[in-house]
């Protein structure tokens, strides 16, 4: 079947153009009032709507996709957000950078993960401060794990406890104290000297 064009204008209401694809069962329909712009595309499960107004830009759909071959450029003056209720996916194939001029939180109901297939580095700022705070914490690597301070290396707690299932070597160039109001040294065969 044909489409059915109507156009009505109306001092009032403005201009209606509409496009009624009847096999389609989909209506196509641009309004203009004098206030917005509404085009819409109605069709037998879904709707999709834009809206323009002087301030504002609206779009609604079931559906929202855009493609650029080369650049795209997003910037706003104010607050800006980005909510999804289902999976929320950011994926580039070269260089990926998260910056900003305050402050970046990252926050999970769940769980958090970073994972570099080759490296991974956590940098402190000027303050020389880097904080993990946990209930809990493990550390572990598959290999070997090297804790390294270039002046000092300091850890404290109601009970520190140091196991090796192999080997232990403690070793100082310098000078080196074990302290503690009661000292057990054992072992099947202890060396001192």
């Amino acid at each position: 079947m044909p489409l059915v064009c109507t156009i009505e204008m109306d001092k009032t209401a403005g201009i209606t153009v509409t496009v009624g694809n009847a096999d389609g069962k989909i209506t196509q329909t641009i309004v203009m009032d004098g206030t917005k712009i509404e085009i819409k595309v109605a069709g037998e499960s879904a709707t999709s709507t834009i809206t323009q107004t002087s301030e504002k830009i609206a779009m609604s759909c079931k559906q929202f996709e855009v493609t650029a071959e080369e650049t795209i450029t997003i910037s706003s003056g104010k607050a800006s957000s980005w909510t999804s209720d289902e999976t929320f996916s950011l994926k580039s194939t070269k260089d990926t950078s998260l910056s900003s001029d305050a402050n970046v939180a990252i926050t999970a109901q769940q769980k958090v993960t970073a994972e570099g297939t080759q490296e991974l580095g956590l940098t402190g700022a000027s303050t020389n401060t880097l904080k993990f705070e946990s209930a809990g914490a493990t550390l572990s690597a598959a290999a070997k794990l090297t804790l390294e301070g270039k002046a000092q290396i300091a850890a404290s707690g109601a009970m520190i406890e140091a196991k090796a299932d192999g080997m232990m070597n403690l070793e100082s160039s310098g000078m080196a104290t074990l302290k503690g109001n009661l000292t057990n040294v054992q072992g099947s065969l202890v060396n001192l000297g």
